[in-house]
């Protein structure tokens, strides 16, 4: 979807973070922009950018686990704008750390409720409004690398995540004979809020019974040692918003930031490839199961150039 001036994106959790970095990039591409997010007091914070610039901005506030919430969002979305082109199932949460058998049954149902229901009551919610109207759109879901590389210690993020690409990856194959695409945007280290937003959004029914166990502190750097600055290692959520809409006009399966993480896509790759055991290959049976056995969505991701935007 190379033309996006005009067009109106839905983007949830969008009041902050990377869904506004997303939001500021839509903005910037000359799309109607809907910021959808349960905080309206982070709504109300952002809009008077938006109008500043003279961009085309509504707010919606939306709690995306309410499916009937969801639709009249939607509704509320089109009565503004017209038509809704683009979605961005952006709003996610964290849950404490830790071993995954020690996580609550109330952490595991308020992280699959938000970061996975969640996005398929936007996918299952609008979608079906963008195919209906002809003109074309896309959808991207938020990921993470750590649904593509786990990181011990946070099974319930990655659980979530590494669904969200199986999801868009056979939303993209079951699109791929019409005029609307689907991304897994799968961002690393992005300076974000999600530690901040996450506790002011969780329900009090979801609530743990007890505050979780600190997670011991970093070991003090040695005496005299320069200190470290971690931000500077973090992309901005601007850059981030802008990587998205390349993504959207490229039509990407994928929408990664950082090439860092090569080397441990690569040993993951690895590791699958090396579990196949030494066994003769029916042909016959590749062709009867071909479904399973192939498929072209893989083969439509091309590599991206530098950024160009400053």
């Amino acid at each position: 979807m190379e033309n996006l001036h005009g067009k109106t994106a839905f983007i949830t959790g969008a009041a902050s973070g990377i869904g506004l970095g997303i939001a500021k990039a839509c903005g910037r591409a000359g799309m109607n922009v809907v910021i959808a997010d349960i905080r309206r007091k982070g709504i109300d914070e952002v809009l008077p950018f938006f109008k500043e610039k003279g961009w085309p901005v509504h707010g919606i506030e939306l709690d995306v686990t309410n499916r009937e919430a969801y639709a009249k969002a939607a509704d509320e979305a089109e009565d503004v704008f017209g038509k809704i082109h683009v979605l961005v199932n952006n709003a996610g949460v964290e849950v404490p750390m830790g071993p995954v058998w020690q996580s609550s049954f109330k952490d595991c149902d308020f992280i699959i409720g938000v970061n996975m229901q969640g996005t398929l009551n936007g996918i299952i919610t609008i979608l079906p409004r963008i195919l209906a109207h002809g003109e074309g759109g896309h959808v991207v879901s938020t990921a993470s690398q750590s649904g593509l590389s786990v990181v011990p210690g946070a099974a319930l993020y990655c659980m979530t995540k590494a669904g969200i690409v199986g999801l868009m990856e056979t939303l993209a194959s079951e699109l791929k004979d019409t005029n609307v695409g689907a991304s897994a945007f799968c961002p690393g280290p992005v300076l974000g809020n999600l530690s901040k937003t996450t506790p002011e959004v969780r329900p009090a029914h979801l609530q743990n019974d007890t505050a979780p166990t600190p997670p011991p502190p970093p070991p003090a750097p040695p005496e005299g040692a320069p200190k470290m600055d971690f931000d500077k290692y973090l992309m901005s959520a601007e850059e981030a918003g802008e990587r998205v809409v390349r993504g959207i006009r490229r039509k990407d399966l994928y929408i990664v930031t950082h090439s860092e993480f090569k080397d441990v896509m690569q040993a993951k790759t690895g590791a699958l490839m090396r579990a196949y055991p030494e066994q003769p290959v029916s042909d016959e049976m590749k062709n009867m199961f071909s479904f399973l056995t192939s498929n072209p969505i893989y083969d439509t991701q091309t590599t991206p150039g530098a950024p160009d935007w400053k």
